[in-house]
């Protein structure tokens, strides 16, 4: 089985391989990507500008000689002059290319993650349409959402943002490193060596990331899924009480969310002040050197305070790189998680040379059928049925027994441990996935109904029906006459889950859906059982119209429904018991099917 909370993310460190899978997505915006890294570059090296003009700013203007001068094509300029009237106009020069830059950097680097961010869900919801039944069946509703939607987002937008941000403070960086080192490389040394040590305790971090990410995973995907059952449980929720429970339950999982939050904030929160005060020992042991080397004429002021305003300036992208780092690696392993995706693989699938179904003309075989959910939990147990073309089957027994896993092999929602079941003496695993499903009906005890109209969710059997076969897929399951009651009719908007209809009017509707896809095998599963004696009245109806020259299995909660059934397969415990008709079965002293049906007639009495 594969569980999602078993996530480890153990490529997170793979840098490589990690990009090299991420290439594909990163092609797609390959060119606009290069684009925002090339505009970085300018965007990194503007900040040493404005500490390079310091130099001849306080050289020239501010302890300079007013009768300095320099030739320029044949005239004489002032330099105080010249820079006090370049100076104010260069800054509003540089700062407007720099607002320009930054614009256009945002909007690429928003562009690309979007982009890639959408391509990789597209991807992941086909992996996800993919999956078994039994990946549904262990993986919370909210688990799936948070690693199949969020995690695209961390790895896509965040990579190409934190990978601007990269290449914005390491020429940030290298541009006013280039200006410490053109003031004073004695200084440079100092005030370099001590970012490098502040910046060290990066190393130390990266394993706490990975596992506080993956756990805060966890705790969102529970949340979700506590969000989830609120809303489509809230009756349940009204009805019971359980606004305590459910909010006593949330409250406990925002707790387990903080903690984890802060957790890292304590493993990397020290990160800024310890480079704060590092930084704070190498600026004071610049100013103290720096002092000498003014003195000793080694050094100009203007040099000095360019000198300093630059290693103040580095501060920013020093930190900035570390908290860059420290991003980049959470987004490593958002893409690690995603790439675990879409390295699952259903546990059903074709074969390599599977064939189509032709005709139903064999009929359907189960021989000796073993099947378990959970290892070493039998749930059938050495099952044989021979169920021949056009014959309805009924499957009877108590809750428990087998009846819904019988059917649900059937489709191959799920596989069996031993034996086999044959469709035309074929064993169902040589047939192709999509052909075996399109040649089953399916209407179920409480029937999804998908947003949207009516008319898209009867199409859902055959998106290519023409309007004759809706038409007669309509009139056949009895829905004309509700239809007819509607403003929109067959194009009317149902609600989520089709929660606008009633619960025969959702039959109906899942009637027509088998009935429009004409499959040659039908599977009924307790298809009347939730509903009132009138809705059922209409809807048994219907069934008798998509049961009509088909291969049916019937399971039926109310024993009254099945009488005429071809055969009852009666289960106990995952065995079949007894087999034949209702009046074979009925006339069987001490028999099982005898004992259900007497026990259900003697409440039915008692109600009344």
């Amino acid at each position: 089985m594969i569980k999602l909370k078993d996530t480890a993310s153990n490529n997170a460190f793979r840098y490589g391989f990690l990009i090299n899978r991420m290439f594909p997505y990163i092609k797609l915006v390959l060119s606009r990507s290069i684009l925002l890294f090339l505009l970085a570059i300018p965007l990194g090296l503007l900040d040493g500008v404005v500490a390079i003009s310091l130099r001849p700013y306080m050289d020239f203007v501010v302890n300079g000689n007013e009768n300095q001068t320099f030739e320029l094509f044949g005239h004489t300029l002032y330099l105080q002059a010249f820079f006090i009237n370049l100076i104010p106009f260069a800054i509003v020069f540089f700062a407007l290319i720099q607002g320009i830059l930054k614009y256009v950097c945002n909007y690429l680097s928003d562009w690309t993650g979007n982009k890639m961010s959408n391509a990789l869900k597209i991807d992941l919801f086909k992996k996800l349409t993919s999956m078994d039944t039994q990946f549904f069946d262990v993986n919370s509703s909210g688990l799936v959402i948070s690693r199949f939607f969020s995690d695209p987002d961390q790895a896509s937008k965040n990579l190409i943002a934190t990978l601007k941000t990269l290449i914005l403070s390491i020429f940030e960086f290298f541009a006013l490193v280039f200006v410490l080192l053109f003031n004073s490389w004695k200084l440079a040394l100092i005030g370099v060596g001590v970012m490098g040590i502040a910046i060290t305790p990066l190393i130390f971090i990266k394993k706490k990331i990975k596992s506080v990410s993956n756990a805060t995973m966890v705790v969102s995907g529970d949340m979700t899924t506590n969000f989830n059952e609120t809303f489509a449980g809230n009756k349940i929720v009204t009805a019971y009480n359980l606004q305590e429970h459910q909010n006593n339950k949330f409250e406990e999982q925002i707790h387990e969310q903080f903690n984890l939050t802060m957790s890292l904030t304590k493993r990397v929160g020290w990160m800024s002040p310890i480079m704060y005060f590092v930084c704070s020992i190498g600026i004071a042991i610049v100013m103290w050197y720096g002092n000498s080397l003014i003195l000793s004429g080694e050094m100009s002021a203007g040099s000095f305070a360019s000198f300093v305003t630059s290693l103040l300036l580095l501060y920013k992208p020093t930190k900035t790189l570390g908290l860059t780092l420290t991003n980049l690696q959470t987004t490593f392993v958002s893409i690690a998680r995603v790439f675990e995706l879409f390295d699952l693989m259903p546990e059903i699938n074709n074969k390599p040379n599977a064939v189509d179904i032709t005709t139903i003309g064999s009929g359907i075989k189960f021989e000796h059928v073993n099947f378990e959910y959970e290892a070493g939990t039998p749930v059938l147990k050495d099952f044989n049925l021979d169920v021949k073309p056009n014959e309805t089957i009924a499957l009877v027994g108590n809750s428990g027994g087998g009846k819904s896993t019988v059917v649900n092999l059937i489709p191959r929602f799920y596989d069996i441990k031993s034996g086999s079941i044959k469709i035309n003496d074929i064993d169902i695993r040589d047939y192709k996935l999509e052909n075996l499903r399109n040649n089953i009906g399916f209407v179920f005890q409480d029937n999804y109904l998908f947003t949207g109209s009516i008319k898209d969710n009867i199409l859902m059997g055959k998106p290519d029906a023409n309007e004759a076969e809706l038409a007669e897929a309509v009139r056949l399951a009895h829905l004309d006459e509700f239809l007819g009651t509607l403003p929109n009719g067959i194009d009317t908007v149902v609600g989520e889950r089709g929660s606008s209809l009633s619960g025969g009017q959702r039959q109906r509707v899942a009637i027509a859906r088998a009935l429009i896809k004409n499959a040659p095998i039908v599977i009924l599963d307790e298809a009347t059982s939730a509903l009132d004696n009138e809705s059922e009245a209409i809807v048994q109806k219907a069934l008798d119209n998509l049961m009509q020259n088909r291969t049916v299995f019937v399971i039926a909660h109310r024993l009254s429904t099945i009488h005429n059934a071809n055969r009852i397969a009666v289960l106990n415990e995952g065995e079949l018991v007894e087999l034949g008709s209702h009046d074979e079965l009925i006339n069987i002293p001490d028999g099982r099917y005898r004992y259900l049906y007497e026990m259900q007639f003697a409440a039915n009495r008692e109600e009344q």
